[in-house]
């Protein structure tokens, strides 16, 4: 049994991978504001805070945490768009105490969430490795790979493993389909509410759409892993966003006409990430492909009609 600490642990992502790291036996402290909590929370030790205030600070010396896995995120694209300054001190502020406060806690290994899909940009070549170099685009994308910077300096300073995950574009159950970000969940909330899939542009950007269940596996094996630096958990394939709304209401079995809506700043127009290193590194390749993992997230929504609120966005 080890100790590991969960920052957004009671959320999307990190409820998949508190669930598995129960499963397999770990003692688990969540540390959460519950800004996004999920409908399914995991059963455990779980602190209703910033990540990056003093009672998480305080909470992290108590536990002595073997490894931290931080995944807690205020805010996406469009959020840090509108107000960089709030954004890095609400965010990047928060990640950096909250590092801080692990090492001082005696953590010898941290995993942070990065973003695969801001960080690289507009790259030239496709799928997007780790040795390209970051050319982000939005304030968002530069706040993540800064939050990778500090960390690999804190790292190397008090000879801690650290590695950042930059992630595709998550998708699965418990995901919030009620804000900004995350189409796959926005789109099964609007269907469930009677409201038409909404597409920002033409619909042919393309993102590299990855299953929560994925992401949970890789987070898992980085946290028992030592490897150090940064890694791609993606695909490595494309996925355009008309396919994916076509998928989902093809998988909902109802006819919806699809709104069109003026384009996102900021946004990057191709996302695809090569999991090559996170083979070699952690053994970790994604399992669920796109159509299975829309429909088991479709399922999921659809079994909880009640719970899916009317949006406005």
């Amino acid at each position: 049994m080890k100790r590991f600490a969960v920052t957004g642990g009671a959320g999307f992502i990190g409820s998949h991978t508190v669930d598995r790291l129960l499963a397999a036996g770990h003692k688990v402290l969540v540390i959460d504001d519950h800004t996004h909590a999920c409908p399914e929370p995991p059963d455990t030790q779980t602190l209703n805070a910033d990540c990056g205030s003093e009672d998480a600070a305080r909470a992290l010396a108590d536990f002595r945490p073997d490894a931290v896995l931080h995944l807690a995120s205020k805010g996406g694209v469009q959020v840090a768009a509108r107000n960089p300054g709030a954004h890095v001190k609400a965010s990047l502020a928060s990640t950096i105490g909250l590092y801080d406060a692990a090492i001082r806690a005696g953590a010898r290994r941290i995993v942070t969430a990065s973003s695969g899909g801001t960080i690289y940009g507009d790259a030239k070549k496709l799928p997007a490795r780790e040795t390209f170099p970051a050319a982000p685009l939005s304030a968002y994308g530069a706040a993540k790979r800064s939050e990778e910077v500090y960390l690999a300096a804190l790292g190397r300073r008090h000879g801690v493993s650290t590695l950042a995950l930059r992630y595709g574009n998550v998708y699965g159950p418990r995901q919030d389909g009620t804000g900004e970000a995350g189409v796959v969940a926005i789109t099964c909330t609007r269907l469930l509410a009677g409201q038409a899939p909404r597409v920002f542009g033409d619909g042919m950007q393309t993102r590299d759409f990855v299953f929560v269940g994925d992401v949970a596996d890789a987070n898992v094996a980085a946290l028992a892993s030592r490897r150090a630096g940064e890694l791609n958990v993606g695909t490595g394939r494309e996925t355009s966003v008309a396919d994916l709304i076509a998928i989902l209401v093809a998988s909902s079995g109802r006819e919806a006409a699809v709104e069109i809506a003026p384009a996102k700043e900021y946004e990057v127009r191709r996302v695809c990430l090569d999991p090559g290193r996170a083979r070699i590194w952690l053994d970790w390749r994604p399992r669920v492909d796109v159509q299975q993992g829309l429909e088991q997230t479709w399922e999921w929504f659809a079994a909880r009609p009640a719970e899916a609120p009317r949006i406005t966005q």
